[in-house]
């Protein structure tokens, strides 16, 4: 050991010496620490007591929930914050410079981070503006789920197959959002082919009655049935009835179903294209390329 690790090792002797000679300076630091760690103890359980005082005055306020749990959060951050400055302030430490230094540091981190601090932006821009609430079916930066929670970062979604996916708030805000369950009533568009050899005025009646029978389809708005194109192997319908949000898969998958039985048992059919090659014999026994067609299915 050299001479300048014994000199620093004689040093910190001595520092520990007279410092545990010295009984009333640690007698005076031992209670700094004990009420620092009272007033953060403390501190803490006030942060939560006004934290939760605030989600309940803003529930009986009738807010949303999504707006409740984040307000929440950030009064406990907030307070929680100035309890630890004050803790610190108690221990000796300046707490002026402190705020400065930390106020210097969060320039550095902030720059550090600006994605973060993006996604903190966005996600008190979905509390403010709501574009959706808790339990609504959206799509968010191309996934398709029901919304479970909006954090002060991110938002929690989940997805129809049970998957948790965590959206950061700067993806959702930069995109466009659809609200699938914004509105109490929802229109299921469905595309129906019949045949050019069948009749298409029967054809309309049998999806019109198909449609107006089910018990779920409404009837204000009323459903619309319009020819919409005319296609190489079929005549597409338009088909747009009417359900409540919460019936629309049902509805989609029912007519379907029903539409294929009536349709087929009224006496009309479902083509789809089909290619009839026809080979041609050159003079010079050379074949030419086929010609390609579309039929109805027999």
């Amino acid at each position: 050991m050299d001479q300048e690790e014994l000199s620093f090792v004689d040093q910190l002797k001595t520092y520990i010496t007279d410092f545990l000679s010295n009984p009333e300076a640690l007698i005076g630091i031992m209670k700094s620490m004990v009420l620092a760690l009272l007033l953060f103890w403390i501190g803490r359980r006030i942060a939560r007591w006004i934290a939760n005082l605030t989600a309940k005055g803003l529930t009986k306020a009738g807010n949303d929930p999504i707006l409740v749990n984040f307000l929440r959060n950030l009064v406990y951050y907030v307070i929680l914050a100035t309890v630890v400055i004050m803790a610190l302030g108690q221990l000796g430490v300046q707490t002026t410079s402190l705020i400065a230094v930390m106020g210097a540091a969060g320039l550095a981190i902030g720059l550090a981070l600006k994605d973060s601090l993006s996604n903190f932006a966005s996600g008190v821009m979905l509390v403010m503006f709501r574009p959706f609430k808790l339990g609504d079916v959206v799509e968010v930066a191309g996934k398709t789920g029901k919304v479970q929670e909006i954090r002060i970062f991110s938002t929690l979604i989940n997805t129809p197959d049970q998957k948790a996916m965590i959206v950061p708030n700067g993806l959702i805000t930069a995109d466009v959002i659809t609200n699938f369950t914004a509105q109490k009533t929802r229109r299921v568009d469905l595309i129906i082919g019949v045949s050019y050899d069948d009749d298409i005025k029967l054809a309309k009646s049998i999806i019109h009655d198909t449609i107006t029978a089910h018990d779920l389809v409404l009837q204000d708005p009323a459903p619309t049935i319009m020819v919409m194109e005319l296609a190489d192997s079929s005549i597409n319908f338009a088909v747009r009835p009417w359900c409540n949000t919460d019936d629309y898969w049902t509805v989609y998958g029912d007519l379907l179903e029903q539409l294929k039985y009536n349709l087929e048992a009224g006496g009309c059919s479902f083509p789809y294209p089909q290619t009839d090659v026809h080979l041609h014999q050159a003079s010079f026994g050379i074949l030419l390329l086929p010609e390609s067609r579309y039929r109805k299915h027999d």
